[in-house]
């Protein structure tokens, strides 16, 4: 059963609960839901329509300024980015847009305008969207080739540690999660694609494409 990030075909088993089993690539570490247990997209929207997420809520707010305020910190209005994700009731990219910044939204249920993924941006974010990708490998090499040299991309979403702390993690426990990245997971996607990842607290990513390099004099 190949990794469905680094496609290496070297996975074993990880965890199992009373839905469920879990695999664990030998490569890049990911841990992830056998293709078998994922959800039909009928139910797996019905899952999400079940979000409440209001941009006039305040602790919403406050939860994705922990992608917000570093990635603001790195890219200066008016930069162009992308919202990748942006689910029912897009929050994120208001946030940016208010600040100045010239956003877009692209969601596969929600907001599906494919004419967003043939443009080029200055930073892409995904909240809370890593978990829930059946072909990450796929995604985040896409998310990598909008971004314009020098240009950031910002993940947020939270982190394997060890097999006994997943095992009571509750995080696993939502239907729709079916991939789980680690430090040593983002370090191997990170050296893979020539960049670093920078960590801030617990479960935002941020990796900053390569700028060109100089030109010969």
């Amino acid at each position: 059963m190949p990794c469905p990030l680094c496609r290496h075909g070297h996975t074993v088993f990880y965890h199992q609960d009373e839905r469920r089993p879990y695999r664990q690539c030998g490569r890049c570490r990911l841990v992830f839901v056998p293709p078998a247990y994922r959800l039909s997209p009928t139910v797996e929207k019905a899952h999400y329509d079940l979000h409440d997420n209001d941009p006039g809520d305040p602790g919403y707010r406050r939860f994705l300024s922990r992608l917000f305020e570093p990635m603001r910190e790195r890219v200066a209005p008016p930069a162009r980015g992308l919202d990748f994700g942006s689910g029912p009731g897009p929050t994120l990219s208001l946030m940016f847009a208010e600040a100045g910044y010239d956003m877009a939204i692209y969601d596969p249920f929600y907001a599906p305008d494919g004419r967003v993924l043939q443009r080029t941006y200055d930073f892409i974010t995904a909240s809370e969207v890593a978990e829930h990708l059946y072909a990450p490998g796929e995604v985040l090499t896409r998310l990598w080739n909008l971004l314009r040299p020098g240009g950031w991309l910002g993940l947020m979403t939270k982190l394997v540690s060890d097999q006994g702390a997943f095992a009571n993690w509750h995080y696993k426990l939502d239907p729709t999660h079916v991939c789980f990245f680690s430090l040593e997971t983002f370090a191997w996607w990170a050296g893979r694609n020539g960049c670093e990842a920078d960590f801030i607290g617990t479960d935002v990513i941020l990796l900053r494409k390569p700028p060109h390099p100089p030109s010969a004099v």
